[in-house]
């Protein structure tokens, strides 16, 4: 019997296994500069899935989270919107590349790591823990320039503290966005509920 059979542990998809050694698919549209956020999100993520004690594939599935979250964020949101499934298509422009991203890893990667990429942006109160943890990377990453003294002592409580730190991001995100005359997104307001009721 081979060792593959011995385990639990589905193998990986050549795309999900090169992007997290940091080798982004032919299709990405991602600058340097975006590439460089990625980078920072995917080692935060691989951090913090060491610090959890997961197991290494557990943790591959992390660092390709962290690489493959922004694979489309630099795409025209015009060649994005007919591309993702109509639920997402009224979003703004900017918002589009994580539901596109999904659709293009769909067959490629299991449901939680889609969801995870596909939801990064809007936080719904069904994230599992891999989409928590990239929700707070993608925030958390110290090249943000989003008042950076707290931003890195919510890093320096990961992820022990993960719930907390979460509910701290969320309701700053959410503040952001009423602040700025936005209207929040259903799914963005069930996660703020959810974390201030946890």
């Amino acid at each position: 019997m081979s060792a593959a059979a011995l385990t639990s542990e589905p193998a990986l998809s050549p795309i999900v296994a090169a992007a997290a050694r940091g080798e982004l698919p032919e299709w990405a549209r991602a600058s340097q500069k975006r590439r460089a956020h990625i980078g920072r999100v995917a080692a935060l993520l691989g951090e913090w899935a060491a610090a959890l004690g997961l197991p290494q594939a557990e943790q591959t599935r992390w660092l390709a989270a962290g690489w493959l979250h922004d694979v489309l964020r630099e795409a025209d949101p015009d060649e994005l919107r007919p591309l993702v499934p109509e639920a997402f298509r009224h979003l703004p422009g900017k918002l589009l590349h994580g539901p596109a991203a999904a659709e293009r890893l769909a067959g490629h990667a299991d449901d939680e790591l889609l969801e995870a990429i596909r939801y990064h942006t809007l936080g719904p109160a069904r994230f599992g823990r891999l989409g928590r943890a990239l929700y707070l990377a993608d925030f958390l990453e110290p090249g943000r320039r989003y008042e950076p003294e707290w931003t890195a002592a919510l890093r320096a409580r990961m992820p022990g503290e993960m719930d907390a730190v979460m509910r701290e991001v969320v309701a700053a995100r959410v503040r952001h966005v009423t602040e700025s005359g936005s209207v929040l997104h259903p799914e963005t307001r069930a996660l703020h509920e959810q974390v201030e009721g946890a």
